[in-house]
């Protein structure tokens, strides 16, 4: 797995801004991947084959990262694929998705941190009559601090730091922000 990251250009080097705040000096862009479909079913073939044992019935991939897992999970699957988006900072099921009751879901992100959008993801389904069974990616950066299994086909660490104990600020190197959620 970590050669198709660096095949495809996905694993980067230099000084980044998280969605979390954190920095970092490496940052996994899985767009490079997903935008070969035939790596894209490569790095996600070992999901599938542990979320068949799950018997799902919807996977939900939130926008952006999660729409093309998501999808490509489903067509390896057999499964409807979904996603929720954001309307003024918060995920909302839209486009005539719906959520039946009792619904065994699996949420498809690329990469898993801090896991703070599928929890919110989670917290939607639920209250909406899914259950929640799993979240499946391509990488898994958490650390223990996600109460739901993550299935995916890498585990990776990535070292952080706090903006005020960054030795990158400290040594003056400006830095970047990839992810696609808005920081407060």
């Amino acid at each position: 797995m970590i050669e198709i990251l660096k095949q495809t250009g996905a694993l980067l080097d230099g000084h980044f801004l998280l969605t979390s705040g954190k920095h970092s000096k490496q940052y996994v862009q899985c767009a490079k991947i997903l935008r070969y479909p035939d790596k894209a079913e490569q790095v996600l073939r070992p999901v599938a084959e542990k979320l068949r044992e799950l018997n799902l019935d919807l996977l939900v991939g939130p926008a952006m990262g999660g729409i093309i897992v998501a999808y490509e999970l489903g067509r390896q699957l057999g499964l409807e694929s979904i996603f929720t988006e954001r309307v003024e900072g918060k995920m909302e099921l839209r486009r005539g998705f719906e959520i039946k009751e009792g619904a065994r879901i699996a949420i498809c992100e690329d990469v898993v941190t801090t896991a703070k959008s599928s929890m919110e993801v989670k917290e939607l389904l639920e209250s909406m009559g899914g259950k929640v069974i799993a979240i499946a990616s391509i990488i898994d950066r958490t650390t223990g601090n996600v109460d739901v299994d993550v299935i995916s086909a890498i585990k990776l660490e990535i070292e952080t730091f706090e903006q005020e104990n960054c030795p990158l600020c400290e040594a003056g190197e400006a830095y970047v922000k990839p992810g696609s959620r808005k920081i407060k």
